[in-house]
């Protein structure tokens, strides 16, 4: 008859027999050259994941957008440029439904003065500084302060009250004050217009240089005008 297997006794300090068969993991120092397998843990019957990160992610090339004091993105010197191009076409177009017609009707009103003839015949000089020049000079002095006083109701009265011109509100830039705890009230907005409109029509270049200012002006990116009432242009939704 066969005899069923034998096996060597383990020896001794050796792995002891574990209950259902098999050995036990030793519990002493593992020999050299052998490597205990990992034991897992209790299981919790649910699996884990990482916590996610908040906020989200940053984007790899992009520089961070730089914020005014009350946490808003600041508006590009790209899009404050394309809004000063359409503000000056809105006023320019504003300007020219009165100033045409005022001209139109000055030269009709001068020119037949100039090239009168007596009934004799007879040609008489006219006077070019009563007869031409004056009344000239007083049309361009009309309409200088027309388009100073339609300039001042489109960058004080029509803009302080949502902080946005037209070309602003296309673009989707607003004005706000430095301060976020203070409003835009009339004043802010009358000493940025009056920075902006008498600088750049007293100082020559001085438009150039106000406008030009935002690129390197740290940390707010203002212009002088800016500067000057207390104020920050920036980003926004709507």
């Amino acid at each position: 008859m066969t005899q069923p297997p034998t096996y060597p006794t383990p020896p001794a300090g050796g792995p002891s027999p574990a209950a259902g068969g098999g050995f036990a993991p030793p519990s002493g120092p593992t020999p050299q050259g052998y490597a205990v397998p990992p034991q897992p843990g209790p299981y919790s019957g649910l699996p884990t994941y990482p916590a996610p990160a908040s906020g989200p992610p940053p984007r790899p090339g992009f520089p961070a957008v730089p914020l005014s004091p009350g946490g808003q993105p600041l508006a590009s010197f790209g899009d404050r440029l394309l809004a000063v191009l359409i503000d000056s076409l809105v006023i320019m177009a504003a300007c020219m439904v009165v100033i045409l017609p005022a001209v139109l009707v000055f030269f009709m009103a001068v020119l037949p003065d100039l090239t009168a003839t007596p009934p004799d015949g007879t040609y008489a000089e006219p006077d070019p500084f009563t007869d031409f020049l004056l009344p000239f000079l007083a049309l361009e002095a009309g309409v200088f302060l027309f388009a100073i006083g339609v300039t001042y109701v489109f960058h004080v009265e029509m803009m302080f009250k949502t902080g946005q011109t037209v070309g602003k509100r296309v673009m989707k830039l607003r004005i706000v004050p430095l301060d976020p705890t203070a409003t835009l009230d009339r004043k802010v907005a009358a000493k940025r217009w009056a920075a902006h409109q008498i600088g750049g029509s007293v100082i020559p270049g001085f438009s150039y240089v106000d406008g030009l200012w935002q690129l390197w002006d740290k940390p707010w990116q203002q212009c002088l005008h800016d500067k000057f009432a207390g104020t920050v242009v920036v980003k926004v939704s709507g």
